[in-house]
């Protein structure tokens, strides 16, 4: 050990040889974490693709960009558009998306995760723009379907996937609330007198057949009048009207009569 120590202080150009190849040695590897790929670049050539753990590179020759392969949640910012039928909406959206091929993402796009947020808020104003105000307002899964359609087909060629996207917040003008509010209730006053309808409806048919069953049966009307005047007399007033058949006061004239 005195003998290298001497050797290096006899020596000092010998000794600024061996700290350059310390240095080129420990930057001649690197470490990948399990969810980052490690794309290699070769006198400015695309090389290969590291995957996670250790990889080396050719010092001086070699170049490696980092990757991250997780999923990457992004909330787009307010878009003011206007759809189909002229209604002007402001609405936002979440996007969760991907790298599935690095070296494509790398070599294809500067920025890569500034131009897919771009893409989505072009497509979701695109998507918005194709749709009226009720197919917004009443099938929201229609719409995600439509704006995953537009923006798959861009990021595909970046090597990027988007996972899901969805529509968040819906805000639409104050007088067109108000319109919509109107709408509904006109709507379940409509339900609500066609259902009483129906209910006059059967509860008429129904007494048209009682009627025509007392009229029919014997004695029928008179048990009717009896049972009526038992249901007074529940409610324990004081006055009570007893209805005395129509045969009855015939059969008193006839007698009156002498007939």
């Amino acid at each position: 050990m005195n003998i290298f120590a001497e050797l290096l202080a006899e020596h000092p150009f010998l000794t600024f040889l061996i700290g350059v190849a310390v240095i080129v040695a420990l930057k001649s590897f690197g470490i990948n974490q399990e969810y980052q790929r490690g794309v290699i670049f070769r006198l400015g050539r695309l090389a290969e693709t590291k995957g996670p753990g250790w990889f080396w590179l050719i010092p001086v020759a070699d170049r490696v960009v980092k990757v991250d392969l997780r999923v990457i949640t992004t909330a787009l910012a307010t878009q003011e558009t206007v759809t189909r039928d002229g209604v002007a909406v402001k609405v936002n959206a979440v996007l969760w998306f991907r790298v599935v091929d690095p070296a494509r993402v790398i070599t294809s796009v500067m920025d890569w995760d500034s131009a897919v947020v771009q893409a989505a808020e072009t497509a979701l104003r695109d998507a918005i723009g194709q749709s009226d105000l009720d197919q917004l307002l009443k099938d929201r899964i229609a719409i995600n379907a439509r704006l995953l359609d537009l923006l798959r087909g861009t990021c595909e060629k970046w090597g990027i996937v988007v996972d899901a996207v969805e529509v968040k917040d819906l805000d639409i003008p104050e007088q067109m609330q108000r319109a919509i509010a109107r709408e509904a209730e006109a709507i379940r006053e409509k339900r609500a007198r066609i259902i009483k309808a129906e209910g006059e409806a059967v509860a008429s048919k129904m007494l048209a057949e009682a009627a025509t069953t007392i009229a029919t049966a014997d004695g029928a009307l008179e048990l009717r009048r009896l049972q009526t005047l038992s249901e007074i007399g529940a409610e324990h007033n004081s006055t009570i009207v007893a209805m005395v058949p129509v045969e009855l006061l015939q059969a008193l004239r006839k007698v009156a009569s002498g007939d």
